[in-house]
């Protein structure tokens, strides 16, 4: 009973740090949807840096790399099947880069590996959008094929792109909400990003039933012990 009722607290107290962790990034996701863009620059990030800025609204002026634009594919939006068009950004004056979500692409249910028309803006831009330190992930069977150029891939990690591209890139990705021109022809990608789950309610449910069954395990030996203690002579 006892290794239960502690094994029981431990684990609820456990699950409420963690849903404590989701809260704060909750307040960080909405102080930094408030805040005014952060300018990002050539200057390396740390991964400590970029977990200091996720969330945080970041602009950022270069040109786009399409020749190394990857599509991340089975990202639904709205019930419809589709891609993430996912494409290095060359920061202005560097050689460095960022990778930068452009946006959603419906699938063309007809030819699956067709990528729809779209417009990848020329030149010198000015994008704004939000900082992740990932492009989000999705359960992937069997061995990850080999990163290429307007690959259709399930996953795009970072450290992957750069290594197969050759390009640095800053540890963080932008989810791209504007960019400063227009691009010149053909559609643009859906930029209605989900806000992150945080499932501080989850862990919530969690600590409540952990703190059940350590609740359970203390009553069922109190009640046991009367029972035994009634039926001794």
């Amino acid at each position: 009973m006892l290794l239960l009722v502690v094994l029981g607290i431990s684990l609820a107290q456990w699950q409420q740090r963690r849903g404590d962790e989701k809260v704060a990034h909750a307040a960080r996701l909405a102080a930094g949807n408030q805040a005014a863009p952060l300018a990002l620059t050539a200057a390396p990030l740390s991964l400590a840096d970029a977990q200091a800025i996720e969330y945080r609204r970041v602009t950022v002026t270069g040109h786009f790399v399409p020749a190394w634009t990857v599509y991340l594919d089975n990202r639904p939006y709205k019930g419809q099947a589709g891609f993430h068009v996912l494409t290095p950004f060359q920061i202005d004056g560097s050689a460095m880069h960022v990778l930068v979500a452009q946006g959603w692409l419906p699938r063309n249910n007809a030819e699956r590996t067709r990528i729809p028309d779209y417009a990848t803006p020329a030149g010198t831009v000015t994008i704004t959008g939000i900082a992740r330190l990932t492009a989000g992930h999705v359960m992937e069977l069997g061995t990850a094929p080999p990163l290429a150029p307007q690959a259709i891939v399930q996953n795009a990690d970072i450290a992957r792109l750069a290594q197969a591209s050759g390009l640095a890139l800053q540890p963080l990705v932008i989810e791209q909400t504007a960019a400063g021109a227009m691009a010149p022809s053909g559609q643009l990608p859906v930029r209605d990003w989900p806000a992150p789950d945080l499932g501080a309610d989850k862990h919530r449910g969690y600590a409540f039933q952990w703190y059940a069954l350590a609740l359970m395990a203390f009553l069922f030996f109190v009640f046991t012990g009367f029972r035994r203690a009634n039926k001794q002579p």
